[in-house]
């Protein structure tokens, strides 16, 4: 693969018809746009497609890909309301209204974080459309807990107790401009160990303008919060129905992909390979080359 060959994608706006509510959808299409889709990827909590273009952009010389903005994120047009949230059931929704959308012959089908659980629950609901998938650090609770979130005032709970939920409920969503941003994320938190590139992607499709000359978070920390608490989906009853060779990559340290014993879950769900990559949880962004080849192995 020549990474000097890849090309910008196209930014598209997609109408989608979804059970969760119409309306357009935001894409980056990377590569030959007279090829079928060959990769949908699905961005991670409160990112945006454009978070992931550097990593992904070179491998436009070989593939075709469609990276979304997620309900909530980035340039979708899609009501985002947060309140009485319970489940990513209305994201999956939407992943399911994109491809009846594109109507592409079967995709590899990948996400990070969010994202990647995303994949796992289309990829249940439409296995017809999904030819394999790639999941990189997907949020997986266990067993017991995923069935107390299920509990009535388990949302609430979270939204007043969860240290995550109340971080995200917490950040500042206003700054002067795109380059005030950046420079007051650059080399803190979670983007400690972001090229400066990846983080520049990630401020410019992040945000939108006011009419007061600033700039705005387009992923309300309200909607990413109602994310961290909305947890009653059911992702183990996902991997038993789906049908296509799934692919784990898992992050080293601090990940969010807790299967519990390896072995025991390989042998239960044999249609899953479970990996450890080296880094955190962000490794998707910041381990390009482990992403591209990951892809490119699952696509061709």
């Amino acid at each position: 693969m020549d990474a000097a060959r890849f090309q910008e994608p196209r930014r598209r706006m997609i109408p989608i018809r979804s059970a969760a509510g119409d309306g357009e959808m935001a894409v980056l299409d990377f590569g030959d746009s007279g090829r079928a889709v060959d990769v949908v990827f699905l961005h991670a909590n409160g990112f945006n497609a454009l978070t992931y273009r550097s990593v992904l952009a070179p491998l436009s010389a070989s593939l075709r890909m469609i990276v979304p903005d997620l309900r909530g994120h980035g340039a979708s047009r899609l009501e985002a309301d947060p309140r009485n949230r319970r489940s990513w059931n209305d994201l999956r929704d939407d992943v399911l209204a994109l491809f009846d959308a594109l109507d592409a012959p079967p995709v590899a089908l990948a996400g990070h974080s969010m994202g990647a659980t995303l994949a796992l629950l289309a990829a249940a609901d439409c296995p017809g459309r999904v030819s394999s998938l790639v999941l990189f650090d997907p949020v997986v609770l266990p067993p017991l807990v995923s069935r107390l979130w299920r509990l009535p005032g388990a949302r609430e709970l979270a939204l007043a107790r969860m240290p995550l939920a109340r971080g995200a409920r917490r950040r500042r969503a206003v700054f002067e401009s795109r380059s005030t941003a950046f420079n007051a994320y650059r080399g803190r938190g979670v983007f400690a160990g972001w090229t400066g590139t990846a983080l520049a992607d990630y401020v410019a499709g992040g945000f939108c303008e006011r009419d007061d000359g600033q700039v705005e978070l387009a992923c309300a920390p309200a909607w990413e919060a109602s994310n961290y608490a909305a947890q009653a989906h059911d992702t183990w009853g996902a991997f038993a129905r789906c049908e296509r060779p799934v692919r784990i990559l898992r992050a080293e340290n601090n990940s969010t992909c807790q299967i519990g014993d390896v072995e025991r879950f390989t042998r239960r769900h044999p249609a899953v390979a479970v990996e450890t990559a080296p880094g955190g949880h962000f490794f998707p962004v910041e381990r390009a080359d482990l992403v591209r080849d990951t892809l490119l192995d699952a696509a061709l």
